[in-house]
């Protein structure tokens, strides 16, 4: 079928009726490169999800097309749509005849680690890797390298070594921005520049564990990608099975990522990516903004398509947020529009201090509430997750609810951690983080000799028959050949498997013992694991399931997992970073002074300056119908030490002079002390009160 009858076609206009003229093109663009400037707002995800129907009804295999985001619930919604829309005009392949058919299950689709996993597992014999390998989390990889960092004895150094966290960090933003280490630890960690010997040391240390062990973490995942598509054969390979390749949230790729992408779509034919450059505020993790501003660039041909007609916020607030962000010193330029008309302009707060701001954020919700709006529409912003300690006090003084974004996730909790280390040492019997987590738990069973055992077993390669002559103290006398006995049921050698959801439940029956004997919440946590012994019911293969609690894990199980939050409504407290992606009808941003707003420690060059005008932007972007920013002019000195050290501070200077017109000021007028009118003449003068003064130095 020709571009231009499918074009032309009544069914596929009837796929497309619901967008507006912008999204409709990116909908119908041929295979040449596309950039979709998204802005916030504008129907990212919709327009997204109408360009893959379009191309599986113009006729595109569901299986070559290649969906990659950064969340796995972003990629199950997107398709989730996908299926939606073909449904709905019976566009389905025409392989099932079935009009009702998902045509979306056989894409591609997820985030790139989890895409990788599934094509190293597919195609990794081709530079030798086993697709047997266990994939570990970052506190995993944390405590590999602690262990390491023991063995070589870097901390006994003259120098302090970094501590295992750091190590990791400067490891993964070495891999991410594929830079060399000395420009990593000068650029952002100056602290531990005079270390990189050491870390050298112990990186190498790092890579040749895991290869003993056939285990990757996070990185590693991303780096075997990016090897297999750079030799010929495999990457020939790779790039065989899509004819579309299509990327979410283009702006928050690294250069790792974003090399990828090249690889897998050389000269752009067939490649799509959407993104904002004005939303790229993820250096931290090593995210570049660098890779959707010079993506028109890197692939000549490219079609920028702006999407600019906004669905969320109204008119006044886009006209403010558009100010603010084209001050930027450059970006693929676009101005939001709406035809949300109502409402008034966004207020700018100035207040004396962070008590003022606490009780005019509260007020206001309050109010709001009263006329309709709850709590859960309604959310308060800020830089960094200290500037809400004092609305949190004085919420809970007043016995409002309200949820601050952050905190463990679950995977991360001990009990999970405990389980997992189970399935993951039956997968691979090599993975000697997880057989040394499952030793310490064994009473009677200390660091040493659980180094001694888990070194016995990496000798052996996994053969549990090195550990046969171990005598085990009094103590786990009764559990050692119970262990023993487990271990040989999930092995790979077992005669017969035993299944995902049994594995479990024989792990969850030995191990009930010993965390009731660890923890004091045992009941919570047994509950836990009950919940994960069902949930492992839709996994076919525990290297599945493994990857999944890996790669992408749940919150949580449900509300005994933690103290519930009973009440139906509850105002969000969230950092701005975590905002990302949200919305609410009215938004509070705490804090917009300078120091704040930009943070302090994020203005030594012009590109952290502008990543924070941009992260200022995500906040102002998030509010439908009512924003206001404060500005206290009063600010306190956050420490350990309790003191009265303040300042007064300057407003933010993302919001210039130029650009208070399209705020609406407001000063919180605060009433001090009535001054008494005694009806009387002075008794006496400030002349007097000199004179007395002067007196204390005759």
């Amino acid at each position: 079928m020709s571009r231009t009858t499918a074009e032309t076609s009544p069914s596929l206009d009837d796929l497309l009726s619901t967008l507006n003229p912008e999204q409709r093109s990116a909908a119908l663009h041929g295979d040449s490169p596309l950039l979709i400037v998204a802005g916030a707002g504008t129907g990212k995800t919709t327009t997204l999800a109408h360009r893959v129907a379009a191309q599986i009804a113009r006729g595109i295999d569901p299986k070559r097309v290649l969906l990659l985001t950064f969340t796995r619930r972003s990629a199950a919604e997107m398709l989730r749509r996908v299926d939606s829309i073909l449904v709905r005009q019976q566009k389905v392949s025409q392989r099932t005849g079935n009009p009702t058919a998902s045509a979306s299950r056989d894409v591609c689709g997820g985030t790139f680690h989890a895409v990788a996993t599934r094509l190293l597992r597919q195609h990794g014999k081709l530079i030798g890797l086993e697709p047997e390998f266990t994939v570990i989390d970052r506190s995993d990889a944390e405590d590999l390298l602690n262990v390491l960092r023991a063995e070589l004895e870097l901390a006994k150094a003259d120098k302090r070594f970094p501590l295992k966290g750091t190590c990791l960090d400067v490891y993964s933003r070495v891999v991410s921005t594929q830079l060399p280490l000395e420009q990593v630890l000068k650029e952002s960690f100056p602290w531990v520049a005079d270390q990189a010997d050491g870390l050298k040391k112990l990186f190498n240390a790092y890579s040749e564990r895991k290869e003993q062990q056939q285990t990757l973490d996070y990185d590693d995942l991303l780096l075997f990608w990016h090897f297999m598509m750079t030799e010929p054969a495999c990457g020939e390979l790779v790039r065989r099975k899509f004819d579309r390749v299509m990327v979410d949230e283009y702006q928050d790729t690294n250069t790792l990522q974003a090399e990828i992408v090249k690889g897998l779509a050389p000269e752009g034919r067939g490649l799509t990516v959407v993104g904002d450059d004005a939303q790229s505020i993820y250096s931290f993790r090593a995210a570049t903004v660098r890779n959707i501003l010079d993506f028109p660039t890197l692939f000549p041909g490219t079609t920028v398509l702006p999407l600019e007609q906004n669905y969320r916020s109204t008119q006044p607030i886009l006209d403010a947020t558009n100010r603010v962000i084209a001050l930027a010193a450059e970006g693929h330029r676009k101005t939001l529009w709406s035809k949300r008309t109502g409402g008034g302009k966004p207020y700018l707060v100035r207040c004396l201090d962070e008590n003022e701001q606490t009780n005019y954020v509260i007020e206001q919700v309050l109010a709001l509430r009263e006329t309709g709006v709850e709590l859960k529409q309604q959310a308060v912003l800020f830089r960094a997750a200290h500037h809400s300690l004092s609305l949190e006090l004085e919420l809970s003084r007043r016995n409002i609810p309200f949820h601050k974004y952050g905190g463990l996730k679950f995977v991360e909790a001990a009990h999970v951690k405990d389980l997992l280390a189970f399935l993951r040492f039956a997968e691979n019997p090599r993975d000697s983080v997880s057989a040394l987590r499952m030793l310490l738990l064994l009473p009677g069973i200390g660091p040493k000799k659980a180094t001694q055992l888990v070194q016995a077993i990496t000798a052996a390669e996994g053969d549990l028959a090195s550990w046969s002559d171990f005598k085990p103290p009094a103590a786990a006398a009764v559990h050692w050949p119970l262990f023993i006995a487990l271990l040989r049921l999930m092995s790979r050698r077992a005669a017969k498997p035993l299944g995902l959801m049994v594995e479990i439940h024989h792990v969850r029956t030995f191990y009930a013992p010993l965390l009731e004997q660890k923890y004091d919440d045992a009941f919570v946590r047994v509950r836990d694991l009950e919940q994960i012994e069902q949930m492992a019911s839709r996994f076919d293969s525990r290297s599945q399931f493994l990857s999944d609690m890996t790669l992408d894990p749940p919150t949580s199980t449900q509300d005994f997992a933690g103290d519930p939050l009973l009440d139906e409504d509850y105002l969000t407290l969230s950092t701005i970073h975590s905002a990302k992606g949200l919305e609410w009808e009215s938004v509070y941003v705490l804090h917009a002074a300078d120091g704040n707003i930009p943070s302090d420690m994020a203005t030594e060059s012009v590109e952290e300056i502008e990543e924070e005008r941009r992260l200022f932007y995500v906040a102002l972007t998030r509010a439908k119908s009512h924003l206001h920013v404060l500005h206290p002019q009063r600010y306190y000195f956050h420490s350990p030490f309790k003191s009265d050290r303040h300042s007064y501070s300057q407003r933010t200077r993302f919001i210039p002079d130029e650009l208070l017109t399209w705020f609406e000021s407001k000063t919180i007028k605060t009433s001090g002390p009535a001054v008494e009118d005694h009806g009387k003449t002075a008794v006496a003068s400030t002349a007097d009160v000199r004179k007395r003064i002067g007196k204390m130095w005759s």
